[in-house]
């Protein structure tokens, strides 16, 4: 099979399209030959060497999230048959042309979605859902407050919270992208932040004076001093990003005064039978609302697995809406 694999570090330019083995389904696994893959800023982390996979992931094929189908399933995997389209999150090797995993962790993809659009809907709505709902519990009529609205996340992310009927307000760097976020995915206030965080006034004033109730946070760095003091009495700030920067010096104090619950996760680096019971809860509660149309996977652009730098490069510079794709053709 074909693999971008990383050699040495840096930015994308250390990523290589070479041969590599074919990887064998064990017990409970299933082989997926991949159509698409999401790309995620921290498969850019992996490849500059600050972001090291898990020891049971393939330690130089990045990929966090797959579109493909199933070529072959290991002993006493029974769930999928030799050609379902399948999708889910992985903990690295996506960015192959067949992976492995365990088919209780595998989703069947909403149907006549196409690979390249299945692809953006694994880590970016597993995040956002998870990130918000299962650990921040927002609800309806409860006040979000989304940081890069208009990235993968962030786009997903809104979409559950107005799903829920929860008052929606982002932050982006472009007020254009938080405009378009308005017409397409029900965004209800948007914050433009063109020359840095100064947000928890508007934030205020866009919740009746209440704040957010739980904060979906893709920034971290400088904007937290803000965040803090724009969530509400015993508001939930849910990190799952550091797009500003790993550090920043905030007042305890005011996270006393508040009641704040601040919460770090991750997908990738969760034991295996968490994986499990996320994913099948969100093919339960959150899949059948893509067939629906109530939620549908935001795509900037499509790119073959040969123009993977060219991708990434869109992806530094912030000027992608969504998510970036890679497809094998």
């Amino acid at each position: 099979m074909r693999a971008l694999r990383i050699e040495g570090q840096g930015g994308p330019e250390v990523l290589k399209l070479e041969d590599a083995e074919d990887p064998t389904p064990g017990p409970g696994e299933v082989l997926v030959r991949v159509r698409a893959a999401g790309l995620n800023r921290a498969d850019l982390l992996q490849c500059m060497g600050l972001y090291p996979p898990p020891p049971d992931a393939p330690q130089d094929i990045p990929g966090l999230e797959y579109a493909g189908e199933i070529a072959a399933a290991g002993p006493r995997a029974r769930r999928f048959q030799v050609g379902d389209r399948v999708m889910g999150i992985v903990a690295g090797g996506a960015f192959a042309e067949k992976l492995v995993a365990h088919e209780r962790e595998v989703m069947a993809i909403p149907r006549d979605l196409p690979f390249a659009t299945a692809a953006a809907i694994p880590e970016a709505f597993l995040t956002a859902w998870d990130a918000m709902v299962v650990q921040g519990g927002l609800a309806g009529a409860q006040h979000a407050l989304i940081h890069a609205v208009a990235s993968g996340v962030g786009t997903a992310g809104c979409q559950v919270a107005a799903a829920l009927g929860a008052n929606v307000v982002g932050t982006s760097r472009s007020a254009d992208k938080l405009e378009r976020c308005k017409k397409e995915l029900h965004l209800h206030h948007g914050i433009a932040l063109p020359s840095g965080p100064t947000f928890a006034d508007a934030v205020k004033a866009a919740t009746g004076g209440r704040g957010a109730d739980v904060v979906l946070d893709l920034a971290g760095g400088d904007y937290f001093p803000e965040t803090i003091e724009a969530a509400a009495h015993r508001g939930r700030i849910i990190l799952v990003g550091m797009m500003a920067g790993p550090a920043s010096e905030v007042s305890l104090g005011r996270v006393l005064q508040k009641r704040l619950c601040i919460q770090g996760t991750t997908l990738r680096s969760r034991p295996l039978e968490e994986k499990i019971e996320i994913a099948q809860r969100f093919e339960r509660e959150i899949l059948p609302l893509f067939a629906r149309g109530a939620l549908k996977a935001i795509v900037d652009a499509v790119h073959p697995f040969t123009e993977a730098a060219a991708a990434f490069e869109k992806m530094s510079s912030n000027q992608s809406f969504g998510k970036l794709v890679l497809e094998w053709r």
